[in-house]
């Protein structure tokens, strides 16, 4: 393999890592939050011991999302340095003010809300904890906005004799509308993922008779944040899938694997093509969705990938502009798929709370364990379609990923870091696993041992 191929193989590997963490610690630090309040509100002990159970868990998350990120960084300046001089100018902006303004809001009202139990008042204390998870709401939205400008680059002038693009407007860029319509998609893609986890570590505490006080508004609130946020991520997607079409309709028609532009689009449920994805063999649709999806209307036309192959050439000159359409295809269905299925097991699992029972089968319960890693796949998925089904442009439009690459790095040295970085991933997976099982099957503080480290705290301070 290349250089080109080891150091996309490697950043990939490191972005996929690092965003299981972030959906989690976004819907995460805003459901404990919650929980905070309706202590704070009605005094109630259950919420107290719970605000402080789900507090570890998403802690833990937080921590080992930086440390994945800050390695995720450095791909730029080892791997990808012809790309961050091209690109410098605009990432330079938002990712300073990711971590100058939102990091640092992040960092120290967590800083004051895990430090402050009985040292600060109680209305400032949870204050500290709502600060500190709207800090990862800007700092989710200047990194969408960062990765926006590759998808549909605004606000820029490029500079041919220095060979880059240069930033003539950060309003431009911070309120791209391919920004601002990831935003509305990916947070509450978050708030599934992390009610997939409360459920589950809801469902698993009640099937072993562990703190049902806790237990069951823990249950309750994953369930309805994740069918909540699955309607609102249905919706996002939808408009997104329209600004799509008009920025980047290559993308769509790989997604659909339409090769040919037509009306009447079907949305396809199984394609079979040939192996080089060249041409589709047989294929079973709902007629027109993929038209209204698209276009909002059922007889809106879809490009196919053959007729803006042509036109691309003649817009860029001779070359390939078709992404890997299998790849493309089959993501963006298990995108979708695993977050229907989140939904699903979750709509039925509700059902059955609502009918006043828990059922205490084994598969029931299996299937609550699984359901927290099925929006982290859809979450996959999603990332890994987004990116892949732009290629062969790094910067769609201006620059091309073979021309991103560090000219001075070797296939070799590529895949000595990328070997390293995945033994090293895979011990932050053992820890972090490790911690979280840890920390569920001990549980919940008892109101006792919360009122022990209540009046310890108090006399320390």
């Amino acid at each position: 393999m290349s250089a080109l191929d080891l150091a996309r193989w490697q950043f990939g590997i490191t972005t996929v890592y690092h965003f299981i963490f972030v959906p989690i610690t976004i819907g995460s630090g805003f459901l404990v939050a919650g929980l905070q309040t309706a202590w704070y509100r009605t005094n109630k002990d259950k919420y107290l011991r719970a605000t402080k159970f789900f507090g570890k868990l998403f802690l833990i998350n937080f921590a080992i999302g930086v440390v994945t990120g800050i390695v995720q960084e450095f791909q730029f300046g080892m791997n990808w340095s012809s790309y961050s001089r091209f690109v410098g100018d605009i990432f330079g902006a938002p990712l300073a003010m990711e971590g100058l303004l939102a990091f640092f809001l992040e960092s120290t009202f967590l800083g004051m809300w895990i430090f402050g139990w009985d040292r600060l008042p109680k209305k400032l204390h949870l204050a500290s904890i709502w600060l500190g998870a709207t800090g990862t709401l800007l700092s989710a939205y200047f990194i969408l906005a960062a990765n926006a400008f590759m998808q549909h680059p605004v606000g820029y002038v490029l500079n041919g004799t220095r060979g880059r693009a240069e930033l003539t407007s950060i309003f431009k860029v911070l309120g791209n509308s391919t920004a601002v319509a990831a935003f509305f998609h990916t947070i509450p893609s978050a708030f599934l993922t992390a009610g997939a986890l409360f459920a589950a570590v809801g469902a698993w505490m009640l099937f072993h008779n562990k703190d049902a006080e806790v237990a069951k508004p823990a249950l309750k609130i994953g369930l309805i944040t994740v069918l909540i946020s699955f309607v609102l991520v249905a919706v996002s997607g939808d408009t997104t899938a329209r600004l799509m079409t008009t920025q980047q309709p290559m993308k769509m028609a790989a997604a659909e694997a339409v090769y040919d532009t037509k009306t009447n689009v079907p949305f396809s449920l199984l394609t079979i093509g040939t192996l080089n994805g060249s041409k589709s063999v047989f294929q079973i649709g709902l007629p027109s969705v993929l038209s209204f999806m698209a276009t909002g209307n059922v007889n809106g036309t879809v490009e196919g990938v053959n007729n803006l192959e042509k036109s691309y050439e003649q817009k860029y000159g001779p070359g390939n502009y078709t992404p890997n359409i299998p790849f493309a295809y089959w993501s963006f269905r298990l995108m979708i798929g695993f977050g229907a299925l989140t939904a699903l097991i979750s709509l039925l699992a509700l059902l059955f709370i609502r009918q006043g029972r828990f059922p205490r089968k084994r598969w029931f319960v299996r299937s609550m364990i699984v359901l927290p890693f099925l929006p982290i796949l859809a979450n996959s998925f999603g990332w890994i379609f987004t990116e892949s089904a732009r290629q062969p442009w790094v910067v769609f439009g201006l620059f091309k990923t073979s021309a991103g690459v560090s000219p001075g790095v070797s296939a070799a040295s590529v895949l000595f870091t990328m070997v390293v970085f995945t033994l090293l991933y895979g011990v932050l997976a053992v820890i972090e696993f490790g911690l979280i099982l840890r920390t569920i099957k001990v549980g919940p503080e008892t109101t006792k041992e919360v009122d022990a480290n209540s009046q310890t705290l108090t006399m320390a301070y």
